[in-house]
């Protein structure tokens, strides 16, 4: 289905206006990237083209009032503001839209595949912004704007994890834009810098994991001005990010994340916050206001700005039910939005798809923010990348066609795995696991055909035909524990030879290669020339599909932990990431369930056995074709694959690289954990 549309967005051009940039097209040279496919330039403007010279743009920064002051100092903090525009328009009394990029990485830490920082000349204006976006889009009539998060590189303030401060700092940028808030040339000084003389007041947020939360943030305000965001493996609700309904994610603590980001002027002045931050965010997972203020999901109805979502199916640091909830919750207000999704880990799509990524990008900012009818909101919804580098498009996601099934586990041979299917499993039976912390999927589904003590896995029979997986699954256990604590896992898991993106190796599915590729114009300072990357692959036995954990205290409050009953059943439904995964003929589909997924959630405090009832266990799967896709898929013949011991894990049944040790939202060199200084994670 095509994008519905809520509102008009974007800038209405004039025929005038329309003429005069048709006419200028026609004398531009546009030099097109490899493997990057140019438009037709037709009477009309469908494509804005690079006429403005990127080594004449105006360098300057700013200093934004945000009305905030978040470090306690008696003065309202002010964010930098790093600016490149083209001169072109201003000196003809022209205006331009403004892509904008907040970050807290821009010092500290780094931005893209090659950790590019912030550079300024002799006089504090900048040299190099990171990643492509200014080399591109500046010569085609945008400005681009980097914004510092408060607290951190030249910004007052004090960073809080996704909090008011952090959203604040870039809402009160796109004020600016549109002249409703206070500017300064300086971060002390009161000569004020306007941009309604250069601005058209439409902004495009972009940014990749917290910077993309930020895009997140500020779209849920409502913000006039706001027309798209492209939040790129980003965060919805900073309590999903550090709890799995009640469950403590993998080193689940909040408070060091700001202090990581800071400058270091900011961590001697901003203890007080990272205090509160602390006190506000609790190990146990109960909800909190603070979780309420990061929690962006529930404001998704104020929301003006179309959506364009890219996320990694297999992203372990900024997990993929991060997307699935905030595109469910557009979707139920008629959010114009689109989506990209890759079998990569935390991967930027200029980094897996890097042509098409940089054409679909320009057509999109062309049309919410120029105005530009170039059809980029009546194309297909959905890109899915179904192998590496092979992508299908779907008009709508998840697909039209997909309907919930019941599917049901049920007792197999005493020497092997359950059965799943729809029959119902027989009042009374059982299945026992306990739970190892040093066990985890990829273990469970490299011993799925053996009786083995940490797991309960139940497996279709080898499927016949295809069968697609399209949208979220909730997996619904009743569990009696032997110990007072108790967390759960809950994993689908497609049993067969196949070769995918490596997510658990370092660069989470790319290898970066020596080559470079352009992608706009060049200065001495910032290139516009990065290195290319190719797909990094495996050849695996099984593929994990979706996963969700919980803590089995929260069975009757999702937002509250509850010391367990020794002995009783408890009956608790599981959250599964979206995916979109088809289980090729001659495949199994597996659900396992376990305890602790070693690297990925925490241990609870004792170590639990589990019953499960089978008959009050069952899982709600997003078929497309439903119930007879099922039924059809699982009778005939299938057929044959080679054996499931042919090909081994993602680097064997070990925790993803990704995921091993301190995760940070997206500050690392995309080359595994440990890549900067400090917390690991992939840019």
């Amino acid at each position: 289905m095509p994008m519905r549309k809520r509102r008009t967005r974007g800038a209405r051009l004039t025929y005038g206006t329309l003429v005069s940039a048709a006419t200028a097209a026609l004398f531009a040279t546009l030099v097109t990237p490899a493997g990057a496919r140019p438009e037709p330039v037709s009477s009309f403007p469908r494509e804005s083209r690079p006429v403005h010279s990127y080594a004449d743009a105006v360098r300057e920064s700013v200093w934004v009032d945000t009305g905030l002051d978040g470090d306690g100092d008696g003065r309202a903090d002010r964010v930098a503001v790093d600016i490149v525009r083209p001169r072109e328009p201003a000196a003809a009394g022209r205006k331009v839209p403004v892509i904008m990029d907040a970050s807290p990485y821009y010092s500290c830490c780094g931005r893209g595949n090659e950790g590019q920082k912030k550079t300024y000349d002799a006089d504090g204006n900048p040299v190099q912004l990171p990643l492509f976006y200014d080399n591109y889009f500046v010569p085609r009539g945008y400005a681009f704007v980097a914004v510092d998060l408060a607290g951190t590189n030249r910004s007052d303030g004090c960073d809080d994890v996704g909090g008011r401060s952090d959203v604040q700092s870039a809402k009160a940028v796109v004020d600016w834009l549109n002249g409703r808030a206070r500017g300064y040339t300086s971060r002390t000084g009161g000569t004020p810098a306007r941009a309604t003389a250069w601005s058209t007041g439409n902004v495009g947020m972009i940014g990749k994991s917290w910077d993309g939360t930020i895009a997140n943030g500020v779209a849920a305000t409502g913000v006039e001005g706001l027309k798209t965001i492209v939040p790129i493996a980003a965060i919805s609700s900073w309590y999903d990010y550090f709890h799995s309904q009640g469950a403590p994610l993998y080193d689940a603590n909040p408070s060091w994340l700001s202090e990581y980001v800071n400058s270091p002027e900011a961590q001697g002045r901003c203890g007080a916050v990272q205090d509160r931050v602390t006190a506000g965010t609790p190990y146990s997972g109960d909800w909190t206001p603070a979780w309420t203020e990061r929690d962006y999901v529930k404001d998704a109805g104020k929301v003006r700005a179309s959506v364009f979502v890219v996320h990694g199916q297999q992203d372990l640091n900024v997990r993929a039910g991060q997307f699935g909830r905030w595109w469910d919750a557009l979707a139920a207000h008629g959010v114009e939005r689109k989506i990209w999704l890759s079998q990569t880990g935390h991967v930027d799509p200029f980094d897996f798809r890097r042509a098409d990524w940089v054409r679909t990008l320009h057509r999109w900012f062309d049309h919410y923010l120029l105005g530009y009818d170039n059809g980029v909101d009546r194309e297909p919804v959905a890109d899915v990348e179904r192998a590496p580098d092979v992508w299908a498009t779907d008009r709508q996601w998840p697909a039209r066609a997909a309907t919930t099934t019941t599917l049901r586990p049920a007792p197999g041979p005493a020497s092997g795995p359950g059965v799943l299917g729809r029959a119902a499993a027989a009042p009374g039976s059982t299945a026992t696991f306990t739970d190892d912390p040093h066990l985890g999927e990829l273990d469970w589904a490299a011993r799925i055909d053996g009786a083995t003590p940490e797991k309960a896995g139940f497996v279709t029979r080898p499927l016949s035909r295809d069968l697609r997986i399209s949208g979220s699954s909730k997996v619904t256990v009743t569990a009696a524990p032997t110990t007072s604590t108790a967390h759960l896992s809950a994993v689908l898991v497609d049993l067969g030879p196949d070769t995918i993106r490596d997510y658990a190796a370092d660069g989470e599915g790319i290898t970066t290669l020596t080559d470079r590729t352009c992608w706009g114009a060049s200065t001495p300072g910032d290139s516009a020339c990065f290195k290319e990357t190719a797909a990094r692959t495996a050849d695996v036995a099984y593929t994990v599909v979706s996963r969700g954990w919980a803590d089995l205290g929260t069975w009757a409050d999702p937002r509250r932990e509850r010391p367990l009953t020794p002995g009783r059943a408890y009956t608790l439904t599981l959250d599964l990431a979206p995916t979109d995964h088809v289980v090729p003929a001659g495949h199994r589909l597996a659900l396992i369930v376990g305890g602790t997924d070693k690297d990925l959630l925490d241990p609870p405090s004792t170590t639990p056995a589990l019953t499960l009832d089978l008959a009050r266990t069952w899982a709600k799967l997003p078929l497309v074709g439903g119930a007879g896709a099922f039924d059809r898929a699982t009778t005939g013949a299938a057929p044959a694959v080679p054996p499931l011991t042919a090909a081994p894990s993602p680097s064997g049944p070990v925790p993803p690289a990704a995921v091993t040790g301190p995760r940070l939202p997206g500050p690392g060199a995309v080359a595994g954990p440990g890549a900067v200084a400090g917390p690991g994670g992939a840019r």
